[in-house]
């Protein structure tokens, strides 16, 4: 009987489930290895197959709502003799009672490795293939991983190797590696069934038994049939250059304009004003007037010029009235500021419907509601409700919390992180995160996509969006409500183990995407992937003035899968050269305190010209100036001999020589197209991450902590295998 008659006769039968036996047909026709078995309806008709087969053996309950045979005791093992088998048979017979269809007979297969494979439907990524470690805790380990189907040979291997247990893929306790390509096998199989077979919602095999000699054997599996329930696509894709011509309005509007301070309609109109926005600004107010001693509009239509963009501030409830004189003024684009819409609950979000229907047949685009703003310093529009301007770069950030970007977006102010611009989505009722994301990608000004994530409105989208943008260009996502919500209560371990951020997580891994873990990784990230040229390999050299540090950054490294490369002696007896002979005459490079910027350059170039390095991190050579500050303040407090002039004269002295060092990091960097990051010995107000070098290609980035470049070294690593990868495969 071939898989689709399986298929068709069971759902015939208003089955949920095929039974182990007809799974196992269905996986063998995909190539997938499974034990071999026959079936017995009755005790009888047992004992005379098991003389064909042989001792020791397995015995089965067969039946179609028989999915968990282990829980109920239908599964029994190593039987050793005919009254074994008659008294296991007895016993199922009973346990199973009027769920028995028959019976299923097995040899008895050696192997102390289990592992589990499965397909799960997920209604926002579409199928996906489940590996991990299998048998009977496959709930209380955890260790799986998931990739969206379709799947080709090397996402296979890389998604089998990424279990924590990958150690038991090897020669394990005299037994012989996995048969990798039987291995690889399997989990084409199930992906070639995902996008084969559409009312297959699940398959759980487990445990797929490993043999003493490798082999590969499902040994158990079970298939659940259902109606794969896609998520409803409830957005449209915007067209990616309208993204483009909303961040570069000529004029705005400002519907709701006031004068009171902290009110959105002052907060966004002061912004923009006093950001030194070139365009032309229209204050819009029911009451008329003036305010700030500008000619306050009662309705945009009464604006005499053209408007590009109108900043909605005004209470929800009076929003929709003001549709039509929009589409009569001809304004395109909307930010809506306002709150009171899906975000506060069901009459909300019937409002904010009513909205986008009247907004599409008007040709209006919202961006928002309940947005803090977007801002485009390249043209100087800073439209946010909190002031901070950050210089212009090629850093998008697009969040789905407003204050989470506008912190970030102080932030990147502070540490001289420029940016492309700033979105914060809001509710998105229109224009959603991958909408901007597919506006960044055609973008030649962008060159890094950072985004905060709380939800995605069409994940296969997302995962399709993200993993072509970040072939051109890296893409660094924080997700937000990480916990366990919304696990499925499946039948099958696959259902039961994918978790919604598992599958995300899965997707953005498969995407290329780099995942931040906190807040200030998302700019920290940016800043060194706009920054620094990506490292080729994971082999770090270290410099650093104090042993201690290089003892932490190592075991940093170690734990991040960087690698801190032993020197070979050749290097070593160079730098006998260079410096005193207590140096550590190791990787890490203690400098010993060395001052002289000659001799931390002769280093690092002779570092980077080593084949086995692939990146420097300099710790405690950058960040002195604010020691010595310290030591020059005690010293005037006590020695009358110095003053403040010679305090400022040392302390010029030091910004120039931290400068030249940070200049010469950056030329070398161009000379040899490695990434340099330094580490602060101590930071002030006045230290930044990002450093501008004029006429270089790259910039210095300098952090205040050594975990903080250790893991951004790491992920731009993974970034850069990631990339290599797809750029090998087509």
């Amino acid at each position: 009987m071939h898989s689709t008659e399986i298929i068709e006769k069971a759902i015939s039968e208003n089955r949920t489930s095929l039974t182990e036996a007809e799974s196992k047909k269905i996986l063998k026709a995909y190539d997938i290895p499974v034990v071999g078995e026959v079936i017995a309806n009755n005790i009888d008709e047992i004992e005379s197959l098991s003389r064909e087969i042989g001792f020791p053996l397995v015995l089965k309950g067969l039946g179609s709502k028989l999915l968990h045979k282990t829980e109920r005791g239908l599964v029994k093992l190593n039987i050793r003799s005919p009254e074994e088998l008659r008294m296991a048979a007895v016993y199922i017979e009973e346990a199973a009672g009027e769920d028995l269809e028959g019976y299923l007979l097995q040899p008895m297969l050696e192997g102390r490795r289990e592992f589990v494979a499965g397909l799960f439907f997920d209604p926002q990524f579409g199928p996906a293939v489940m590996f991990g470690v299998g048998g009977v805790f496959t709930e209380a380990i955890g260790d799986v991983v998931f990739r969206l189907a379709p799947l080709d040979d090397k996402e296979v291997r890389l998604m089998i190797r990424d279990i924590r247990a990958s150690k038991l893929l090897g020669d394990f306790r005299g037994e012989k590696a996995v048969n990798m390509d039987e291995l690889v096998t399997v989990l084409l199989g199930l992906s070639e069934i995902a996008m084969k077979i559409p009312q297959i919602k699940e398959i759980d095999i487990n445990p797929l038994l490993i043999s003493p000699d490798g082999k590969v054997t499902a040994v158990d599996a079970l298939i659940v049939l259902g109606d794969r329930k896609q998520q409803k696509i409830t957005h449209p894709p915007v067209d990616p250059r309208e993204i483009g011509n909303l961040f570069y309005p000529k004029s705005i509007a400002f519907i709701g304009a006031s004068a009171e301070i902290s009110k959105w309609g002052q907060l966004m109109y002061t912004n923009v004003v006093a950001g030194n926005y070139a365009g032309s600004v229209f204050l819009v107010n029911p009451k008329g007037g003036e305010i700030t001693g500008r000619k306050v509009y009662q309705s945009v239509t009464e604006i005499p010029d053209p408007v590009d963009l109108a900043v909605v501030t005004i209470p929800a409830g009076r929003v929709l009235p003001i549709i039509d004189d929009l589409k009569k003024k001809k304004i395109k684009y909307v930010l809506l500021v306002s709150s009171g819409f899906g975000e506060v609950g069901p009459e909300g979000k019937v409002l904010e419907n009513e909205l986008v229907r009247q907004a599409r047949q008007a040709g209006i685009l919202i961006f928002g509601p309940n947005t803090m703003g977007i801002c485009n310093p390249h043209i100087s529009l800073y439209c946010t409700g909190t002031h901070v301007r950050p210089g212009a770069g090629g850093t998008a950030l697009v969040a789905q919390s407003g204050n989470l970007g506008t912190q970030l977006l102080a932030f990147a102010e502070k540490e001289g992180i420029g940016i492309r611009a700033f979105g914060g989505s809001g509710n998105e009722a229109m224009i959603t995160i991958e909408d901007c994301m597919e506006g960044f990608e055609v973008d030649d000004m962008t060159k890094t996509v950072v985004m905060y994530i709380e939800s995605i409105k069409n994940g296969r989208r997302f995962y399709e969006s993200a993993k072509r943008v970040g072939i051109k260009k890296p893409v660094i996502a924080l997700k937000g409500g990480r916990t366990q919500a919304g696990a499925s209560a499946a039948a099958s371990h696959t259902g039961a183990m994918a978790t919604n951020i598992k599958v995300f997580e899965s997707a953005c891994k498969q995407a290329g995407i780099i995942q931040a873990e906190q807040p200030m990784d998302l700019l920290d990230l940016s800043a060194s992937f706009s920054s620094l040229p990506l490292p080729q390999g994971n082999r770090v050299a270290i410099m650093t003035l104090g042993g201690g540090w290089g003892v932490v950054a190592s075991d940093q490294c170690a734990e991040n899968g960087l690698i801190v490369q032993p020197l070979p002696e050749r290097i070593i007896s160079k730098f006998n050269n260079w410096l005193p002979p207590f140096w550590s005459h190791a990787n890490p490079v203690d400098l010993v305190a060395e001052m002289n910027t000659d001799i931390h350059m002769a280093i690092a170039d002779e570092l980077l010209q080593w084949d086995e390095c692939d990146a420097i991190i300099h710790m405690g050579i950058i960040g002195r100036r604010i020691m010595i500050q310290g030591v020059l303040d005690s010293t005037i407090a006590v020695d009358k001999t110095y003053d403040q002039k010679f305090k400022e004269d040392s302390l010029d002295l030091l910004r120039i020589y931290e400068h030249e060092l940070v200049v010469k990091t950056v030329q070398i960097m161009g000379k040899y197209h490695k990434p340099v990051i330094g580490v602060y010995l101590l930071t002030d107000e006045t230290t930044r991450t990002v450093i501008d070098i004029e006429g270089e290609k790259y910039k210095g980035v300098v952090f205040p902590s050594p975990e903080r470049a250790v893991k951004a070294l790491a992920k731009m690593y993974k970034y850069a295998r990631w990339l290599k990868g797809k750029q090998q495969r087509g």
